[in-house]
């Protein structure tokens, strides 16, 4: 399932209309929770699209849970009319989020995850996570790109909380950030041995599984971004 948070504004507002439409179908057969929709192919001949844009704006509609597929039974609507019809707006009057949204959302997600992570990794999950380290150091060592790297360390520390809710909130929020990241501002004057230190002493405290001091860790290591974030909101 492709859901981004930063469609281009061309394509959002396209999917919005098929959204709408779909909205409207659903409205003028007046279906209830439960009920079967139209097939893609019946809704794209209605609405003079291709079904891929269909299955694009379901799989969307999915992802908030107002419908639902079945396998073997097509899409149901998920909820009751009511509550369907006011999901619908809010969902098409979304915003594409700023920069500093979409960080002050990552950081309280990933306090939650590395406090689960210190409670539930396994010695799998731990060696996930020791490798991803590895691989950030070895990057940054040597002055190269490691954004990728740093990534996946915070992924592995996500998965290590058995809760894959939060591991899809971290996918979904990560690239639109690294798409408006600009290392050069937030990152300006960081010293690489602080920063080994600050990943290092996230994954110790994982390690003994103490989650109050790994909570304490990945604070201090957002702690500069969190500053960036609020001078920016103060210009």
């Amino acid at each position: 399932m492709k859901i981004s948070l930063i469609d281009e504004n061309s394509n959002r507002m396209f999917q919005n209309d098929v959204i709408c439409k779909i909205r409207d179908l659903i409205n003028a057969k007046n279906l209830e929770r439960g009920d079967k929709l139209p097939s893609e192919r019946v809704m794209s001949e209605k609405f003079d699209v291709k079904r891929n844009h269909i299955r694009e704006a379901i799989r969307k509609l999915e992802f908030y849970g107002v419908l639902k597929s079945m396998s073997q039974s097509g899409t149901i609507l998920a909820i009751g009319l009511t509550g369907f019809n006011g999901m619908i707006e809010e969902i098409v009057s979304l915003d594409i989020p700023a920069f500093n949204e979409l960080v002050e959302t990552r950081i309280s997600l990933e306090l939650e995850i590395v406090s689960l992570a210190a409670q539930r990794r396994t010695d799998f999950d731990l060696k996930r996570i020791k490798d991803a380290l590895n691989a950030f150091k070895a990057k940054i060592t040597i002055g190269d790109d490691y954004l990728e790297e740093d990534l996946l360390f915070h992924i592995s520390i996500a998965k290590a909380s058995k809760n894959n809710t939060m591991v899809s909130l971290m996918l979904l929020l990560t690239p639109p950030i690294l798409k408006t990241y600009d290392r050069d501002t937030v990152c300006e004057g960081d010293k690489v041995f602080s920063e080994i230190k600050k990943h290092e002493d996230i994954y110790l405290a994982i390690k003994s599984k103490d989650s109050q001091i790994a909570t304490k860790m990945m604070h201090k290591h957002f702690f500069k971004l969190s500053k960036h974030i609020e001078i920016n909101e103060t210009k």
